[in-house]
């Protein structure tokens, strides 16, 4: 009976961990290559300006690890939105590049895909994926972004 006992506790211990979801947020999304961010951003520095305010939005394409770029948008001054440049439902090519306006990223490709910045979500067009988040906060005058 003992033997039995143990069995049964060790089998459930590994049913536990192996039903235990991690916080690797893998996307499944086959239009997007993987990418690894983690980077910050000085607030202080002019060109980070746009983002001291509610409201505001940057787009950042310099070396971060993204695929296009990130389109980061100060939602109010506590919290941030970030997401990948590149449109989701699309392989990186010339039209899948993003452009913003308020709070609407729009794809350049026939399809007419367009998302929410705050959200993510997709608002117009064609494909399953929302926009690909990264993790993004706030400590001071620095902004933390990572995936």
């Amino acid at each position: 009976m003992k033997k039995y006992m143990k069995n049964s506790i060790f089998l459930l211990q590994i049913f536990l961990i192996l039903s235990c979801s991690s916080d690797d947020r893998s996307d499944n999304n086959q239009f997007l290559p993987p990418s690894s961010i983690n980077y910050q951003i000085n607030l202080n520095l002019p060109q980070f300006n746009p983002l001291k305010f509610p409201g505001n939005h940057l787009i950042d394409r310099t070396e971060n690890g993204s695929i296009k770029g990130i389109i980061i948008y100060n939602i109010d001054d506590s919290q941030y939105s970030a997401f990948e440049l590149s449109d989701p439902n699309h392989s990186p090519n010339d039209c899948s590049t993003q452009t913003v306006e308020g709070i609407t990223s729009t794809c350049e490709c026939d399809d007419g895909n367009s998302y929410n910045i705050v959200t993510g979500q997709q608002t117009s067009g064609e494909g399953q994926f929302g926009l690909r988040r990264y993790n993004i906060r706030r400590d001071g005058n620095t902004l933390f972004i990572t995936n």
